[in-house]
């Protein structure tokens, strides 16, 4: 590994190519694409470049394994998933060393991105043999209903490069406890992570064609077309931008197929008057500032009642002073860099255009040369206003826009006036009105004094543009499966009688 990013402990870990019906295999036309750490641009390495034909030969490869594995039972599928889990967590150093060094978040938080990576393969191994039907009660004497609950089939699965290892396991954990086989599309920042997981599959005895992990960089949309347009896959699930998800259902309306799409967020994060400030603080800090900002469920619009509006801007900039930004794996290091340069201009026009507006930055609002050209100082800008950039965008980096506000009512209302609806957060103590608020937001997950939600059993998704669909959670396996009627007919009374 390059220098100054620590060498693994099993090197069989680094994969340079994707994992096709249990085969290690490059792109059929030889080509590559090049990976870089974020960091220090240096080159990780490099992974093959899929086109259309590959994708075919991966997804032809898990439908040959779908008719054998759909056959197994829900609890030899669940000591699969748990072996895997127990893989993940035995290599949790080296997993957390291959996510900073492509992604770039500090080593504590891909330690922490791997435990609730593999939680998702814990908790979907418990869900596995409790597939469930029902017996239906009849309205016609002599009939009996019941259900039982099938695999959807081939699932196509495209994952985005903030999470390289949650993100899949989220997705590839309620497939296989379904029965389902997978062809997974990697992000093209962040593979190597996803191709040390195939790795892991392989240890933990999952039948060959079942998980297939794919790359491609400058070929995804023709490799995501391709998914999405083929009849065999009878399932897509995406996480990404909105516009992306868009493009992604429609090139999937051919095929009919079932759809879930985790898109993108603008979440608001409220602080009335009664919350404890302290907690308030603490909660916007992780909720803001973890992975950079780089999250879909990141606070983007922290709204602020005009009562403590003063004191929480002087208590929260504090707390950024105490942030240290550098290399991943560096002591101490709370922030890395951005993903790419293109992340750092989305961050720089929305501190300008806030700036423009008669915002006014507390602290932060530059790049960091010095460390490299992906790194931003953390940001805090105060009197922001609903014409502004980042009360309409997602920023997905490091700044924090603080809005005042004067009544519940108000700013519910500007809340509510964005077209995604993913996670929103508020602290008060007053119990009506969390009630009353928590009901009125319009998002698919809130947290109430508390800036952190995710958790493999809660169910993660939004609603409006945000998308469709949950994952995780007892809910998060009904995405991948279809539910079957069978009636009965022709019972009638005993025989005799």
């Amino acid at each position: 590994m390059g220098s100054g990013v620590p060498p693994l402990d099993d090197k069989s870990l680094l994969k340079s190519k994707a994992y096709v019906n249990g085969q290690w295999v490059d792109a059929k036309s030889g080509k590559t694409f090049e990976v870089h750490d974020p960091a220090t641009h240096k080159l990780i390495g490099t992974m093959p470049e899929f086109d259309s034909a590959d994708t075919e030969a991966a997804i032809s490869a898990a439908a040959a394994a779908l008719p054998s594995f759909r056959k197994t039972t829900g609890r030899e599928r669940s000591r699969m998933l748990r072996k895997w889990y127990q893989l993940m967590m035995d290599n949790q150093e080296d997993l957390a060393k291959l996510i900073t060094w492509e992604n770039g978040k500090p080593m504590a938080d891909a330690r922490g991105e791997v435990a609730y990576a593999a939680g998702f393969f814990e908790w979907f191994s418990e869900e596995a043999p409790r597939l469930y039907g029902d017996t239906i009660p009849a309205s016609v004497a002599g009939n009996r209903v019941f259900t039982v609950k099938e695999p959807v089939g081939v699932c196509g699965l495209i994952t985005p490069w903030n999470f390289p290892a949650a993100m899949i396991t989220r997705k590839i954990g309620p497939a296989l406890a379904a029965g389902c086989t997978v062809v997974a599309k990697s992000p093209g920042e962040t593979p190597f992570t996803a191709a040390a997981l195939a790795e892991l599959a392989e240890r933990a005895g999952i039948p060959k064609g079942v998980v297939n992990i794919i790359t491609a960089l400058e070929n995804t949309p023709q490799v995501g077309e391709t998914i999405c347009e083929s009849d065999t896959v009878r399932k897509v699930s995406f996480t990404g931008s909105t516009r992306v998800g868009k493009l992604l259902m429609k090139q999937s309306s051919s095929t009919m197929k079932k759809l879930s799409f985790e898109l993108g967020g603008n979440a608001p994060f409220i602080v009335f008057d009664d919350a404890d400030l302290e907690s308030a603080v603490a909660g916007a800090i992780a909720c803001k500032f973890r992975s950079s900002g780089q999250t879909c469920v990141c606070a983007n619009r922290i709204y602020v009642q005009k009562g403590i509006y003063e004191e929480f801007a002087r208590a929260f900039t504090e707390k950024v002073k105490g942030f240290k930004v550098g290399y991943g794996y560096d002591e101490g290091i709370t922030h890395g860099p951005l993903i790419h340069e293109a992340a750092i201009k989305k961050v720089e026009s929305h501190v300008k255009d806030a700036e423009s507006h008669g915002g006014k930055v507390l602290i932060g609002g530059q790049k960091l040369p010095d460390l490299g050209s992906n790194f931003f100082q953390p940001t805090v800008i105060r009197d922001m206003t609903s014409d502004m950039a980042l009360a309409k965008e997602e920023t997905f980096g490091p700044v924090a826009g603080l809005f005042p506000f004067d009544t519940e009512a108000d700013v519910v209302k500007m809340a509510n006036a964005s077209e995604v609806g993913l996670a929103g957060y508020f602290f008060s103590k007053d119990l009506q009105r969390v009630y009353r608020v928590a009901e009125a937001l319009e998002v698919g997950m809130i947290g109430v004094n508390t800036g952190l939600i995710s958790d493999a059993g809660s169910p993660f998704g939004g609603v409006k543009h945000s998308g469709l669909g949950r994952e995780g959670s007892k809910y998060g396996i009904d995405e991948y499966i279809n539910i079957k009627t069978v009636t009965l007919g022709g019972i009638g009374p005993l025989q005799g009688s």
